[in-house]
C-alpha cells in the first residue's frame, strides 16, 4: 500500500487502490487488482507476508495453504458495499450477498450453504472471531461488521490449517486487519448515488502520536434505500473504530482497539416468483431486483415478550445492528528466546432482524378484500394479494469475549534447519439471547407501492405459519481450546502438523410457545451440556524455485451448533441426556502450485472435501433436523497478468459435489468466475470492468429437491477514477451495469426467489490529506 507521501507525489499509486476498491466493493472482482499495477512480475503478490491461518507469519510462497489477500486504501472508503460482498472475487468462496447489508450465506469448497450464513468459516476482526457462531439464525457475523476506512486488508484462507488455528471453521477465516497508522495521513470521502438514494461519508486518520505511539480513527456515516426504491429511508447509520499502539523495545507492542457500531438497513428477502417446468418465472410488477416491500403503510408489529407481555416494533426498521468492542493486543519477546503473543476481545452485539418472507403463493385476493391502511383504507381491493410473514427476531444479546494466548519458540536445529514450536489457548464465552417472532399479513403483490389488505378470515399480525416460530432463548457457550503446532523450515521446505482441542459447555434454557400466543415459564427446556473434539492438519510447501512452488495438505475440524440444535428438536438431545451432541464435520485434501514468471502469477488448488451435518432450515414446511453427507472436488484458480497499461486479474473455481444420495447439493453451481480487465491511462485515469459470473446451478422447490434451476448469470461492473490532483480523486462506479437478473436462491414451500439488486450507479469525490 501507498505511504501518504507517495500519494501526495504521484498520482498512479492513488489511482490503484481506488479503483480496485471500486471494483472489490461492488462486484467482489478480481481479488488483487489493485496490487498487479505496482508490481507487473507478480499480481498475487506472493511474496507478502500472511499472519491468517498459519502459526507463524510466512510467505504466500511459502505457506502450504490457499489464501488471497484484499488491500486497498481503505477497501469500501469508495462505496456502501457490503463486508461478505467483497468475497464474491475471492476463488473457491461462495458468496451470496444478495440479503442486503449483511445477513449472507457463504461457503468454501462445495461445502454446503444448507442452512444460511457461515457455518464452516469464520469472521474475523484483527485474528479473533466476530461472533463464535457462523450461522446463528438471524445473526450471522456480518450483522456486527462494516468494510470501512479503517481496514488495512482482507485476507482469506480457504481449508488448510484454519481447523486448526480457529474453532469452529474448517471451511476457512476471513480476517478483518485493520491499520495501525503506520502511515501518517488520512483521507475524507464522500459518496452520492446517482441513480438510486445514497449518501456516504467515508473518513480515516492516523499516524505518530510520538516516536514510539502512533494511532488510527476512521469510519463511515450513510443513509439511503439499499438501492431498491421501495426500501426509502430504512438504510442509515454507521460506525467509528479507533486504536493506539505503543511499541516497546524490539518488535514488542501493545495495541488497545475499540469499535462503535450503531447501523440500519433494509433486509432483502426472497421476491413472489412462479415456478413453470423448473424455472422461475418474474409476475409482473414484481422485479426481484427492485421489490422491497418496506414502502407499505405497514401497522405496529405487535410482538410477544419473554416474560408474556406484548412489544411494538416498527417493521421499516429493517435489520437494526448495534455493536461496542474493547481489544488489547500484545506480542512480547519474554526472554530465553520464547515470544507470547495475546489477543482480547469484548464485544456488547444486539440488534434486530425484520424481513418481509413471502408465507404464500400470489393468488387474486378474495372477494371482500379492502385496504386496511392508509387514506382510502376500507376501499376495495381487486388485485393479486399474497401473505406476508415478517420475521421479526430479537436479538438481546450476541456479547462475545475471547482471547487466545500462545508461546513460541524457535529452535536452530544446524545446517540451515529450523523448527517453530507453537503452545496456545483458545477461549471464549459466546452469550446468546434470541426472541423470534412470526407475524403473518396480507399483502398486496406490488414491488412498489405495496399494501396491507384486509382479507376476509385473516387476521393481520395473527401468528405466521400457524405459530411455529415465537421462540427465545438464553443461553452461554464456553469455549477452551488448547493446540500445539511445530513448524519446520528446512531450506526449500516448509511444514508444519498440528493438534487442537475444543472443548465447549454450552448452559441456558430455551421456550417454545403455545401457538405463539405465550409461553410456559413454568417449564424450560435445559441446555446443559459440555463435549469435546479434537481436530488436526499437516501440511508442506517445497520452493522448487524463487518462482515455483508447490504445497500439500491434510486437515480435519469441526463446526458446532448453538440455536440450531434447540428449537424443533427433541429436549433432550441438549439437556445432558444425550450420549453424543450433533457435530459438523470437515475433512479436506489439498495440493496446489504458485508459479510465477513474464508478467504473470499463478496460484492453482485441487481440492477434495468431505462433509458430514446436522442441519434445521426454518424456512421450510415443516421445520425439522436432518443429517446429511457431502462429496464434493475441484479446482480453484487464481491469476494475474500485465501487458502495458492493462492488468487483468481473475479466478475460477470448479467444483463437483454430491450428496449422499448421489445429487448435488442444493445451489452448487460448477464453474464460478471473475475477471476484472482494467486499463491505467496516462497518470490520472483508470477504467475497469470487473465480472462476476457463474453456470446454473440447482435448488429446492414446492415439488421436491433440486426442482428448480437457477440460471447461469454474469454480473458486469464498471468502475473509473480520475486523479483531479494529487490530492482530489473523483470515481463513478456502477453495479450491475447491465441490470441482469442473477437469482441466488429459491424456497421449497413456496414460489420465491432471491436476486442480487439491479444496475446502481454512484460517484464519489475523495480528498486525501
Amino acid at each position: 500500500m501507498s505511504s501518504t507521501h507517495t500519494l501526495r507525489a504521484q498520482r498512479r499509486p492513488l489511482l490503484q487502490p481506488l479503483s480496485a476498491a471500486i471494483a472489490l466493493s461492488l462486484s467482489g472482482g478480481a481479488v488483487h487488482a489493485q496490487q498487479a499495477a505496482a508490481d507487473a512480475g507478480d499480481g498475487l503478490k506472493l511474496d507478502a507476508v500472511v499472519v491468517t491461518g498459519t502459526s507463524s507469519a510466512k510467505s504466500k510462497m511459502r505457506t502450504s495453504v490457499a489464501i488471497s489477500t484484499i488491500e486497498s486504501e481503505g477497501v469500501a472508503a469508495v462505496t456502501a458495499a457490503s463486508s461478505t460482498d467483497l468475497l464474491r472475487g475471492v476463488p473457491g468462496i461462495r458468496a451470496e450477498a444478495s440479503g442486503g447489508e449483511s445477513n449472507a450465506n457463504v461457503a468454501v469448497r462445495g461445502i454446503p450453504v444448507s442452512a444460511g450464513g457461515a457455518r464452516y468459516i469464520q469472521f474475523q476482526e484483527d485474528g479473533l472471531p466476530v461472533l463464535q457462531f457462523g450461522d446463528v439464525a438471524f445473526a450471522t457475523p456480518d450483522t456486527w461488521m462494516r468494510a470501512d476506512a479503517g481496514f488495512e486488508r482482507l485476507e482469506v484462507v480457504r481449508g488448510g490449517s484454519a481447523a486448526l488455528l480457529a474453532t469452529g471453521a474448517p471451511g476457512g477465516i476471513l480476517n478483518f486487519i485493520s491499520k495501525t497508522g503506520l502511515e501518517q495521513g488520512g483521507s475524507l470521502q464522500l459518496s452520492k448515488g446517482l441513480d438510486y438514494d445514497h449518501t456516504r461519508v467515508d473518513f480515516g486518520y492516523g499516524g505518530r502520536l510520538s516516536p514510539k505511539t502512533r494511532f488510527f480513527i476512521g469510519g463511515f456515516y450513510r443513509t439511503g434505500d439499499g438501492g431498491r426504491e421501495g426500501a426509502d429511508g430504512t438504510e442509515n447509520g454507521g460506525q467509528v473504530r479507533s486504536n493506539v499502539t505503543f511499541e516497546l523495545q524490539g518488535k514488542s507492542f501493545v495495541r488497545f482497539s475499540i469499535k462503535h457500531l450503531d447501523d440500519h438497513s433494509p433486509t432483502f428477502m426472497p421476491t413472489p416468483v412462479r415456478y413453470v417446468n423448473g424455472s422461475i418465472q418474474e409476475i409482473p410488477g414484481l422485479d426481484p431486483r427492485r421489490a422491497a416491500f418496506y414502502d407499505a403503510a405497514w401497522p405496529l408489529d405487535n410482538t410477544l415478550t419473554g416474560t408474556n407481555g406484548r412489544a411494538t416494533s416498527n417493521i421499516r426498521d429493517g435489520l437494526s445492528a448495534k455493536s461496542d468492542a474493547f481489544g488489547v493486543e500484545a506480542d512480547l519477546d519474554v526472554g530465553g528466546g520464547f515470544r507470547l503473543q495475546n489477543k482480547f476481545s469484548w464485544s456488547k452485539n444486539s440488534g434486530r432482524f425484520i424481513g418481509i418472507f413471502p408465507g404464500d403463493d400470489v393468488a387474486a385476493a378474495p372477494s371482500g378484500t379492502t385496504l386496511a391502511t392508509g387514506p382510502d383504507a376500507g376501499a376495495a381491493y381487486t388485485g393479486n394479494k399474497f401473505t406476508a410473514v415478517i420475521f421479526n427476531t430479537k436479538v438481546d444479546n450476541a456479547g462475545l469475549m475471547a482471547n487466545d494466548l500462545k508461546f513460541s519458540r524457535d529452535f536452530d536445529l544446524g545446517g540451515g534447519t529450523k523448527v517453530s514450536a507453537v503452545a496456545g489457548l483458545y477461549s471464549s464465552v459466546q452469550e446468546l439471547d434470541l426472541t423470534w417472532n412470526f407475524n403473518q399479513y396480507s399483502l398486496s403483490a406490488s414491488g412498489e407501492g405495496a399494501r396491507v389488505l384486509n382479507v376476509p378470515g385473516v387476521l393481520n399480525g395473527s401468528p405466521g405459519f400457524g405459530g411455529c416460530c415465537s421462540n427465545m432463548q438464553d443461553s452461554k457457550y464456553t469455549t477452551n481450546a488448547p493446540y500445539v503446532v511445530l513448524n519446520l523450515e528446512s531450506g526449500a521446505l516448509s511444514a508444519d502438523i498440528g493438534l487442537r482441542r475444543d472443548n465447549q459447555k454450552a448452559s441456558g434454557a430455551y421456550y417454545q410457545s403455545n401457538a405463539g400466543l405465550s409461553y410456559d415459564l413454568t417449564r424450560p427446556n435445559a441446555i446443559d451440556y459440555d463435549f469435546g473434539r479434537t481436530s488436526y492438519s499437516l501440511g508442506g510447501n517445497y520452493a522448487l524455485s524463487k518462482d515455483l512452488s508447490v504445497f500439500a495438505r491434510y486437515s480435519d475440524g469441526a463446526a458446532y451448533n448453538a440455536d440450531r440444535i434447540t428449537f424443533f428438536n427433541n429436549p433432550n438431545l441438549v439437556n445432558g441426556k444425550s450420549p453424543t451432541i450433533p457435530t459438523n464435520k470437515v475433512k479436506q485434501a489439498e495440493v496446489g502450485v504458485k508459479v510465477r514468471g513474464g508478467g504473470m502469477s499463478l496460484f492453482a488448488t485441487l481440492f477434495h472435501a468431505k462433509t458430514d451435518e446436522v442441519n434445521v432450515d426454518v424456512t421450510t414446511v415443516p421445520i425439522f433436523a436432518r443429517e446429511n453427507s457431502y462429496r464434493s472436488n475441484g479446482l480453484e484458480l487464481e491469476g494475474a497478468a500485465r501487458v502495458g497499461i492493462f492488468n487483468l486479474v481473475g479466478g475460477l473455481t470448479y467444483t463437483k459435489a454430491k450428496q449422499a444420495d448421489g445429487r448435488a447439493p442444493k445451489r452448487q453451481a460448477k464453474v464460478v468466475y471473475q475477471l476484472t480487465p482494467t486499463a491505467y491511462i496516462g497518470d490520472a485515469l483508470t477504467i475497469g470492468v470487473g465480472i462476476v459470473g457463474t453456470t446454473k446451478s440447482l435448488d429446492d422447490g414446492p415439488t421436491g429437491p433440486l426442482t428448480i434451476t437457477l440460471p447461469a448469470y454474469t454480473v458486469v461492473n464498471a468502475f473509473a477514477s480520475y486523479a483531479l490532483n494529487d490530492r482530489v480523486t473523483l470515481a463513478l462506479a456502477a453495479n450491475n451495469l447491465l441490470n441482469e437478473l442473477a437469482y441466488t436462491e429459491s424456497n421449497d414451500g413456496r414460489g420465491a426467489a432471491r436476486a442480487y439488486t439491479g444496475r446502481t450507479v454512484k460517484a464519489s469525490l475523495r480528498y486525501s490529506f
